[in-house]
């Protein structure tokens, strides 16, 4: 095969695996070499004066980053303009803001939002000039009352990283638009696999890329895509910032996404199996996934998503930390990391009360967050057989 540019329109999953690939340029080989490179020399001085060359300089481009960007594009649709990397999920959501706000402008932020994304608007744009509100989660199209004359930008996340709210963000899209507002959307839990948000009204789409599309976690990577109207924004402030993703980890992400959908179809499987079978245990209080018929999101899910992943929270019934502590540390096969969207199942306890402004946060119980990983859910059940049991121990 030559690209699959050569045939006509694929589905999602042929994409992934077809998309960015070009063997004849790569001697026969299935996949891109891995371009280690600065400087690009150019065969004669009137080339260098037009700086006519497919690349010209290794921060702004090789053929391994085209390959990566190309299979994005392709997989977040027709929608999508061009997709930026960065060198990590909080420098995809720093470059972005950075790409279209200015001083004096307003940003409206969802409560929900990932923590770093709240810690850089309350400090770095801030101190920019840059004023930002919270807003509820549910709000929808209520949202139109919180625009000022000077909003420049609304940023989502569906679901939020640790209590699942499920924002409906059409409506919310529709109301910023109507005001002239873009719409920047944290789509990390879902991937354009599950969600493609540019088809759903948003101007830009953001990914931890560190998570699912890596999946091995072993990178850290984030990626900035984004419609007509925003890519040249994207564009110039990755080219002013000197935003640049290591090459090693360019090709990593290309290997990820590879087998995005086949990961993901198990995450989806596993995450729903073991969500319900949280919702039976009789230490549990209830289960945060809208994948779930009894979560509150769970219409705006079946709406807007083709599929769910591995993370979610359950909040247990009133214990002591120290029961809780139990739990965790009789665990073997759910790790405590920071991170998901691996091969390794996680658990990690929050309580993000400290961290809401426009809601509050009061579960009912101590609250963990799981990513079911790829392991056979019955291990898992049995581990968690063992953490339960030495909860109640401890009690």
């Amino acid at each position: 095969m030559s690209s699959s540019k050569d045939h006509g329109p694929l589905t999602p999953q042929t994409e992934l695996v077809t998309s960015g690939r070009d063997t004849s340029a790569q001697k026969g080989f299935i996949n891109p070499p891995i371009v280690r490179g600065s400087t690009v020399l150019y065969p004669t001085a009137d080339d260098l004066h037009a700086h006519r060359g497919e690349f010209q300089y290794g921060r702004h481009g090789t053929p391994t980053t085209k390959a990566l960007q190309e299979a994005l594009m392709a997989l977040e649709g027709p929608n999508c303009a061009g997709v930026g990397l960065a060198p990590s999920g909080v420098s995809a959501i720093s470059t972005t803001l950075l790409a279209v706000l200015k001083a004096d402008d307003h940003l409206l932020v969802i409560d929900s939002a990932y923590r770093p994304t709240r810690n850089f608007c309350d400090g770095v744009l801030r101190r920019y000039g840059v004023e930002t509100t919270y807003f509820d989660p549910l709000i929808g199209a209520g949202i139109e009352s919180l625009f000022k004359s000077n909003t420049r930008a609304v940023v989502v996340e569906a679901p939020g990283s640790q209590s699942f709210e499920m924002p409906d963000i059409p409506a919310i899209a529709k109301a910023a638009h109507a005001k002239g507002a873009l719409v920047i959307d944290d789509n990390t839990w879902a991937t354009p696999l599950y969600r493609r948000s540019l088809d759903q009204g948003v101007d830009i789409s953001i990914q931890a890329a560190t998570k699912y599309i890596g999946g091995h976690s072993d990178i850290m990577f984030g990626t900035i895509s984004a419609n007509a109207k925003t890519w040249p924004l994207i564009a110039e402030a990755i080219r002013m910032l000197g935003v640049c993703a290591g090459p090693d980890d360019v090709f990593l992400a290309l290997r990820g996404l590879r087998t995005l959908s086949v990961r993901l179809a198990h995450h989806h499987r596993a995450g729903l199996e073991m969500a319900y079978w949280f919702a039976n245990r009789p230490e549990v209080l209830r289960v945060i996934h809208p994948a779930i018929e009894s979560d509150p999101g769970h219409a705006i899910w079946k709406r807007d998503f083709t599929g769910a992943t591995g993370l979610f929270s359950v909040v247990l019934k009133p214990v002591s930390a120290k029961s809780v502590d139990a739990m965790l540390d009789a665990l073997k096969l759910f790790g405590m990391g920071y991170s998901w969207g691996g091969f390794e199942s996680l658990v990690i306890p929050f309580d993000c009360s400290s961290y809401r402004t426009a809601t509050t946060w009061n579960p009912g119980g101590p609250a963990l967050r799981f990513h079911i990983g790829l392991e056979n859910t019955d291990d898992l059940k049995a581990d968690l057989e063992s953490g339960f049991a030495a909860l109640k121990a401890a009690d």
